[in-house]
């Protein structure tokens, strides 16, 4: 047959199949302006911005039993969960998956939505103040699904955890939805830097909403999420509050123990056989390793030895040491201050990258798996060196699983530190509360009193030996503990349970039971 451009063509070709003949395209059933139709006449505003958080709700087509998800580079300061959620709950809609990266003590507004039928279950890394009390406490019928940052990335890229409607904030976005974690000229308000977890949402979800307080024109480059990832743009007041997103910098520990640990991590990379010219690493922002960053920068400068990378979580403790040239590049999953956010913007060999890239486990190229070093925090440890991150000592669930266990996996030295006593409870227990992180993968427990090696690694343990450094059992080390404070009371648990933990290829590696009430 001619299609419409007069041209002969076959319905059918062996070995392609059915071919479609072109045909010119329509706008409100008419043909118009025929020989010079172009496909953006369609969108003559050319924008994707929509009037409000409720227009765009209609529009995604969202209804009852559907999934949403949210991330969580503005932590504390999120101002988005709530609002989309108690929009959502005006308009009626029930019955919802809420799949969000993370939530944390701003979410508490939630424990509303879930006793009016709104949210029906969740899906998260995290849970932090009111909302995880409910949650432990017996709060939903269903339990709450904790992912590693690796294995939710790994569910939504599989399909395991379809995302219908994603609601993105973003710091910054043109008409069409290209967005990214800064401004363009001065800091926007709502600053995060890195889109790492957003990125994954953008990529797989069926619908796509970027929710800014930040329009800027067209292009929004570089961008951290592209334009042909996004459905709609909406436009509101704030997106979030500063002061909870980042802090103007992440500052190091005076605590004469925290040191000491991070002395002694210092020392363990550095006699662990991996702490070569060209090794790659990873470290938390919480103070032992922020302060172990800065002991192997002293380290790093006196054996003229330089990293290849540093990945996840960046600080500006480790953005001075690129800065300084004892780093090559950074890839960035999530900023953690103002520095890291400055960095990201303005130097090119600081990457944004997504959680797939950084941590899944089904990923070819995943970073984690890159990993020569990563120092890690814990709660709790037991004698076979399994960690805990998320439930306290009093079984209450009051942190994220975030990417402990997939950074432990791909490392070749896992490396955790922690007090030997926390309050007035010891860390180191027989079994801990609640397995995160299976103790095959980790490879040495750093404390103020002294250094634990896993008895799987036998090259570690020489080396580490073989530097004079304090090493114990972790039974010696447990053992220290007890006669200083004792054997703490164990939990009182309910039948009922209350969250499934899954491990980074999401089979389940522990479960969490209802805190018995006293």
């Amino acid at each position: 047959m001619h299609n419409e451009a007069g041209r002969e063509i076959p319905l059918h070709i062996d070995g392609l199949g059915s071919l479609t003949p072109y045909h010119k395209k329509q706008v409100n059933g008419q043909y118009k302006n025929t020989e010079r139709l172009k496909d953006r006449q369609q969108n003559p505003a050319k924008n994707k911005v929509i009037a409000s958080i409720e227009a765009a709700i209609k529009a995604t087509g969202l209804r009852d039993g559907m999934t949403i998800s949210f991330h969580h580079h503005f932590r504390n300061g999120d101002y988005i969960v709530n609002m989309v959620i108690d929009k959502i709950a005006e308009m009626g809609i029930r019955d919802l998956v809420l799949a969000a990266s993370s939530l944390t003590d701003i979410h508490a507004p939630l424990v509303k939505h879930v006793q009016n039928g709104v949210i029906r279950r969740i899906e998260t890394s995290g849970l932090r103040g009111e909302l995880a009390q409910a949650y432990s406490h017996g709060l939903m019928d269903i339990p709450v699904v904790i992912n590693s940052h690796g294995g939710r990335a790994r569910a939504i890229a599989s399909g395991e955890c379809p995302i219908d409607v994603a609601f993105l904030g973003v710091p910054s976005c043109d008409p069409y939805g290209n967005a990214n974690g800064y401004s363009r000229g001065n800091a926007a308000a709502s600053a995060c830097g890195s889109l790492g977890y957003a990125k994954v949402d953008a990529q797989h979800a069926n619908r796509v909403v970027m929710i800014t307080d930040n329009l800027v024109p067209y292009p929004n480059v570089p961008f951290g999420i592209p334009e042909s990832q996004v459905d709609y743009v909406v436009v509101v007041d704030c997106i979030g509050d500063p002061k909870g997103i980042v802090s103007g910098a992440t500052r190091y520990t005076s605590n004469p123990k925290d040191l000491l640990i991070a002395r002694y991590a210092a020392d363990v990379i550095e006699a662990s056989g991996y702490f070569l010219d060209g090794f790659s690493l990873q470290t938390g922002s919480g103070g032992a390793s922020l302060a172990t960053t800065r002991f192997l920068r002293d380290k790093m400068l006196a054996h003229n030895v330089k990293a290849s990378f540093a990945l996840g979580g960046i600080t500006q403790q480790i953005v001075e040491l690129h800065e300084e040239g004892l780093i090559h590049r950074l890839l960035d999953v999530q900023s953690f201050d103002l520095k890291a956010v400055e960095s990201l913007k303005n130097n090119r060999f600081h990457h944004q990258i997504d959680a797939e890239y950084y941590a899944s486990p089904d990923n070819e190229g995943c970073a984690a798996h890159q990993l020569d070093v990563v120092v890690l925090s814990a709660l709790e440890i037991d004698l076979d060196f399994n960690v805990n991150v998320i439930t306290g000592s009093d079984g209450v669930i009051r942190g994220a699983s975030g990417g402990h266990c997939d950074t432990a996996a791909g490392a070749s030295a896992s490396i955790i530190v922690a007090p030997l006593i926390r309050g007035r409870m010891p860390t180191i227990l027989d079994k801990v509360n609640t397995i995160i992180t299976p103790g095959h993968t980790v490879d040495v427990l750093v404390t103020d009193q002294g250094i634990a090696v896993n008895p799987m690694r036998d090259d570690l343990l020489h080396n580490l030996k073989a530097a004079k450094l304090p090493v114990v059992t972790i039974e010696e080390l447990k053992e220290k503990a007890t006669r200083i404070v004792g054997n703490p009371e164990p939990i009182q648990w309910e039948d009922k349970i209350v969250g499934v933990v899954k491990y980074r290829d999401g089979s389940v590696i522990d479960v969490i039971r209802q805190v018995k009430n006293k």
